[in-house]
């Protein structure tokens, strides 16, 4: 029989600590330092994050601890640093989005759990079976997944996986989000999100068409736990302890197949309501919400109630008790949790002048464990005939031995923990020729240039157009291939492989391995979110031919980035900002009466361009072309212009510029390049 899934429960404060360990769950998750997804949470460094550790762990409740972003040069000694103090804590494992922080954390302590962040957007098998052999052994699975999509993945890969199941949805998947980063200077990849999601866009009639409901898959908990999941993770970290406890709460009675209070849980957070939209695969308009007044008056009527939740020490650890009662010798107290043993010796009895002691009076003695977090499982004593012992007596003996055996709870387990000093970078690039690379998205933009050393197409598109295939035209694989979608794409690359193309761009692990079992060359496309020299080590390790660095790092930090793989960065298109499984455009009927070529506009009129792929996903563009062609580029390997919405005209028009380095023409943004993301 499977074991049942864990609970694990988002900490956001000391208080939100002891919520979620009060409350039931089985495991927490929090930040420790600049390096994890919600800054603005509250962070356990120092004593903060040993004394969690330690709480926790006398509790029977793992820590996990998020190192979850993407890092630059300069911070790569930072996040070793952190990672040595989380090692040090104790702490179970570390919840990752960078490889850099995969490879320092593997010469750091190799016995620390490495945990795939849902911010690397594993959705596929061969995704998670590329982190499993990496060496990860968990991956926390994309949030847009079905339950049947899900249960394939379980079928086809052996590494434990972690799905979200409560909480806030983001409109883009995880990772793959740029929007907070292109309209401001908070990067969502590096843990600063500012949400702009939520705020009022429109596509067609679809009003607040960026903002889904809070996700709920508590009703699908047992079916969770018969497909294999490992785990069961609640989003809130930025969430008050009320809603950490209510949450928690109500997965423990969903896991044991109880009832729970729906409404109670919606009033204390929720955007009008929960979506199960994704789970079941009805991706529709009822997946669309916001946070209301109303919303928050109904959550300042039932915060009270869930404070009882927390509000008392829960009795979760069994224990084992056995007494020693004679006037002869000392009065011993021996507890045990199974794994830990404490004896404690006091005085020896007393002769009892009228009622001696029995087994019941000591039991309900060494039983009153209140305000800890043991509850008495079995108890024998042996006990002198005639014997007694006071009752202040046997309180001393019970609280000296429960005080010891939490401290042998508490205390971290011995790992070995070597210190890392990252090397200063090396001075950064000086490639002396940068090539041009034109990413095309149809086969009708495609053209000939022999300044232009190479270009990509579409997966698909080449499929459809094989005579557009050269030696010099790479195919692009997919931004995102669901499992039922993964069979498809294994038979397009056998299929083009066959007919000459040697090259693919990938922008996921999960399309990297699929496109070296097709025997292809792998480039690493922005998608891979590429920031430092150690997570571009780890991907030339793993057989990539070059990398397109990502494009929120700015050009002074890419000047930087020293690698012995070449390098590339993206200098004029309309970039992607968001890649979507529910398609604002959707309308009460579906897709019927989209126009094809959809937008989404703002609330000061700014358009932003829907690109439909084959109705698996959607990409939004960046309302302005971004060119910074004229500027003074960082010295990489090769430069790209990326097409997406143009005609062929304008694509030769764009290139032809970029290659003269001519000032832009019309409006346009320079993106992240000259900005320094938070």
């Amino acid at each position: 029989m499977r074991q049942k899934p864990e609970i694990l429960a988002p900490v956001g404060s000391e208080d939100a600590l002891i919520a979620a360990v009060r409350s039931g769950a089985d495991a927490v998750y929090f930040g420790a330092g600049e390096c994890n997804a919600r800054r603005g949470a509250g962070r356990f460094e120092g004593e903060a994050l040993d004394r969690a550790v330690r709480y926790c762990h006398a509790r029977n409740v793992r820590v996990y601890v998020t190192v979850n972003t993407l890092l630059r040069d300069e911070e790569l000694q930072s996040a070793a640093d952190s990672l040595c103090a989380i090692a040090k804590s104790g702490a179970d494992g570390i919840i990752i989005q960078d490889l850099a922080v995969a490879r320092l954390a593997k010469e750091i302590c190799p016995s620390l759990e490495r945990h795939a962040s849902t911010q690397m957007a594993v959705h596929n098998a061969a995704g998670a079976n590329a982190l499993a052999k990496m060496g990860f052994s968990r991956v926390v699975l994309a949030r847009e997944l079905t339950g049947r999509e899900i249960r394939a993945i379980r079928e086809q890969t052996d590494v434990e996986l972690e799905v979200f199941l409560h909480g806030a949805l983001c409109m883009s998947v995880s990772g793959m989000c740029f929007l907070s980063a292109s309209l401001g200077e908070r990067s969502g990849n590096r843990g600063t999100c500012a949400q702009p999601c939520r705020l009022p866009f429109s596509c067609g009639n679809n009003r607040d068409c960026l903002s889904l409901k809070d996700m709920s898959h508590l009703s699908y908990f047992r079916e969770l736990a018969e497909i294999g999941v490992a785990s069961c993770k609640i989003e809130g970290r930025l969430k008050r302890p009320e809603y950490v406890a209510a949450a928690t709460n109500a997965a423990c009675l969903a896991r044991d197949g109880a009832p729970y209070e729906t409404d109670s849980l919606a009033a204390v957070f929720s955007r009008s309501g929960f979506t199960d939209g994704y789970y079941t695969g009805k991706r529709d308009r009822r997946m669309f919400g916001t946070r209301t007044r109303e919303d928050a008056d109904r959550s300042k009527d039932v915060l009270a109630s869930f404070r009882e939740l927390y509000r008392k020490e829960r009795a979760s650890v069994p224990i084992d008790a056995t007494l020693s009662l004679s006037e002869t010798a000392p009065t011993v107290l021996t507890v045990s949790d199974g794994t830990h043993t404490v004896s404690v010796e006091g005085e020896p009895a007393l002769r009892a002048k009228t009622a001696p002691a029995t087994e019941e009076s000591l039991r309900a003695g060494v039983a009153k464990t209140g305000g800890t977090p043991f509850v008495l499982q079995s108890f024998h004593a042996s006990i002198a005939p005639g014997t007694m012992l006071p009752a202040s007596a046997l309180n001393a003996l019970r609280r000296t031995s429960l005080d010891r055996l939490l401290a042998l709870r508490e205390a971290p387990p011995e790992r070995a923990v070597t210190p890392v000093a990252v090397p200063p970078a090396s001075g950064g690039r000086h490639a002396k020729a940068p090539k041009l690379f034109v990413r095309f998205a149809t086969a009708k933009q495609q053209f000939s240039d022999a300044r232009i050393f190479a270009c990509s197409l579409p997966a698909d598109e080449l499929l459809r157009h094989p005579d557009r295939i050269g030696e010099t035209v790479w195919c692009e694989l997919p931004a995102l291939c669901w499992p039922g979608e993964e069979p498809k794409l294994v038979e397009t690359l056998r299929t083009l492989s066959e007919q000459g193309v040697r090259d693919a761009v990938a922008g996921n692990i999960g399309t990297i391995r699929l496109a070296k079992e097709a025997g292809m060359r792998v480039h690493g496309g922005y998608g891979l979110n590429v920031a430092n020299r150690l997570a571009a080590a780890a991907y030339a390790e793993l057989g990539l031919v070059d990398l397109t660095v990502s494009f929120e790092l700015p050009f002074a930090k890419m000047r930087d980035l020293s690698s012995h793989i070449p390098l590339g960065c993206i200098v004029a298109g309309r970039l992607p900002l968001m890649q979507f499984r529910s398609c604002p455009a959707r309308s009460e009927k579906g897709c019927g009466a989209c126009s094809g070529a959809p937008t989404v506009t703002d609330r000061t009129g700014r358009s932003f361009p829907l690109v439909c792929h084959a109705r698996q996903y959607t990409t939004m563009l960046n309302s302005v072309p971004y060119y910074a062609a004229d500027k003074r580029l960082p010295e990489l390997d090769f430069y790209t212009v990326y097409c997406t919405t143009e005609s062929r005209e304008e694509a030769q028009r764009l290139t032809e510029a970029v290659l003269r380095r001519d000032p832009p023409t019309g409006e346009h943004t320079t993106g992240m390049s000259f900005r320094v993301l938070l």
